[in-house]
Order: C-alpha cells, then structure tokens, then sequence
C-alpha cells in the first residue's frame, strides 16, 4: 500500500508531478545535476513511452507534467536512477559536506541506501480538461519568474517559446 494518498490516477493521462530534493538541498545550481535529469527523461521517452509535455528545474525541486502507459513506474525508475547518479557525480567531485547531509538526512528505513537525494513521493495530479494543462503550464513556466529568475534555462517555456529546448517536449495536448 503506497504511504501517500497521492497516486496516479488513469495511465496514460498527463499528470502533474512535483520531485523536490531532500529536505530542500540545492542540488541543481550545477549544470553536471540538471543534465542527469535532462539525460534521464531523455531515456524514458525512448524506453518506455514517456511523454514530457512541461518542465521548470529549479535549484531544490522539479514541476513537470507528463504521461506514460506506467507513470508511477517510470517517476521511480526516474528517481532512482537520478539519484544514483547525482551520488557518483558528488562523490567525483568531492562534494563531502553535500554527501553528508545526504546520508545524515535519509530516512531510517531507507536501508538499502547509504544516501537519500529524494523525499518520497511525487503527489501526482490527474490533467482531465485543457483548461487545468494551461493552468498547470502556466504555473511551470512562471514558476521561476516568480522567485525572481530572469533567464529560463531550465524550462519548457523555451519550448513553447518556439525556441530550441533541452528535453523534447510534447506541445499537442
């Protein structure tokens, strides 16, 4: 039984996920941290069907809407792998106090792991009209405007701008 009253609700509708960092750390101020993200949506859309239809990477956590014929199967693989691999990139580059604050802030029984880069759950909310997908895009997109960011580099709104993205994204909905 999932700890969460959040669940995906109806495969493969869109959904709107929220993945935030443990405990808030700012993992994404560095480029080498957003590309494992970009790179692992990247490898679910060819693998397994994964639709991005809207993202905004910020420094602690993560919107995007998206779709799959098994969402809740892919955010799990989408955060265990990132994880994994934003372990090895901090353990190569010497991040000692980041790798600390990771191991000391994971949960008690998360035991398989040394780590938690992760909190749980993803709180994925069903997309069933047009309106709700522009609200949601809307929101994404300004999102970072609103924290008083001036450049989107980590967003769909390039997409949507007609300019060249860093993921693909799915614009008809």
């Amino acid at each position: 039984m999932p700890r969460s009253r959040y669940r995906v609700l109806q495969n493969p509708s869109p959904h709107f996920l929220t993945a935030t960092i443990n405990q808030w750390l700012p993992l994404f101020t560095r480029p080498a941290t957003v590309n494992i993200v970009l790179d692992s949506w990247r490898f679910l859309q060819r693998d397994s069907g994964f639709q991005l239809y809207g993202y905004v990477i910020l420094e602690n956590h993560l919107h995007l809407l998206a779709a799959s014929p098994d969402l809740s199967r892919d955010i799990q693989r989408f955060k265990a792998y990132t994880a994994k691999q934003i372990i090895a990139y901090l353990q190569q580059s010497g991040s000692e106090r980041v790798l600390e604050l990771l191991a000391l802030l994971k949960r008690p029984h998360k035991i398989e792991s040394e780590f938690q880069v992760w909190e749980e759950g993803s709180h994925p909310q069903l997309i069933e009209t047009e309106t709700v997908m522009r609200q949601k895009l809307d929101y994404i997109h300004q999102n970072p405007v609103k924290r008083g960011y001036v450049d989107l580099p980590y967003s769909s709104a390039r997409n949507y701008a007609g300019l060249a993205g860093l993921v693909e994204v799915v614009r008809d909905w």
